[in-house]
């Protein structure tokens, strides 16, 4: 179900956004020139069991699911209901702007510095594994400037969701990436290792995910 919030807008935020000012701090985009969501993986390892994916999170209405284990992905549009929404085949993790959520799965954040330090460990860290929680995500931007935002309730996993940090206290935000190798549980019991290496492209567009993953682990 989609709600509004209301929330108080930063004097130099709503200036950015009327005058244009800082142009792309929020990402905005074309709808036509969004890539199918077949392309996010964009190179596998020669092993097979693993690679890199590119996620374009810039909509705020769209899920963009992906399947580990056949390696597809397909996005649903969800403007009215982000909880409701479902591709046509089972998925392992789904990413909504830089929100991250599970299919029933878990995940933690661990300290090995690559996806494949965290292959070559043979041994998980001994940190719980966190479940997906009931959240409110942003769906819909455009009233902004009546100071007040759409959201909408959604499964996110708490501990993937942390992999990027965005400042907006001063103008342009600034974005910052955790590093973080995050290890995901899947329901049949199997595991991945995630870490997320750049939330741009290679035109320096912001909002697009780049995962160096590994799957499934030893």
């Amino acid at each position: 179900m989609k709600t509004t919030c209301l929330f108080l807008v930063p004097a130099l935020a709503v200036l950015t956004s009327c005058n244009g000012l800082f142009g792309g701090i929020y990402d905005e985009f074309d709808a036509a020139e969004k890539p199918a969501a077949s392309s996010c993986f964009i190179a596998r390892d020669a092993d097979g069991k693993g690679g890199t994916l590119q996620v374009d999170v810039r909509p705020y209405t769209t899920w963009t699911f992906l399947d580990l284990h056949a390696l597809q992905a397909d996005t649903a549009n969800t403007a009215d209901s982000l909880a409701s929404a479902d591709p046509p085949f089972a998925w392992d993790i789904a990413l909504h702007r830089w929100d991250v959520k599970t299919h029933g799965g878990s995940a933690l954040s661990s300290n090995y510095g690559s996806v494949e330090e965290a292959v070559s460990a043979g041994t998980l860290p001994a940190e719980a594994f966190v479940a997906d929680v009931d959240s409110a995500v942003v769906v819909d931007m455009s009233t902004m400037m009546e100071g007040y935002l759409g959201y909408s309730q959604s499964m996110v996993n708490p501990v993937l969701s942390q992999w990027i940090d965005i400042d907006t206290r001063e103008m342009p935000p600034i974005y910052t990436l955790s590093g973080r190798v995050y290890i995901v549980q899947l329901t049949d019991g199997t595991r991945a290792a995630l870490q997320f290496t750049n939330y741009m492209d290679d035109a320096s567009r912001k909002g697009f995910a780049t995962i160096r993953y590994r799957y499934p682990l030893p």
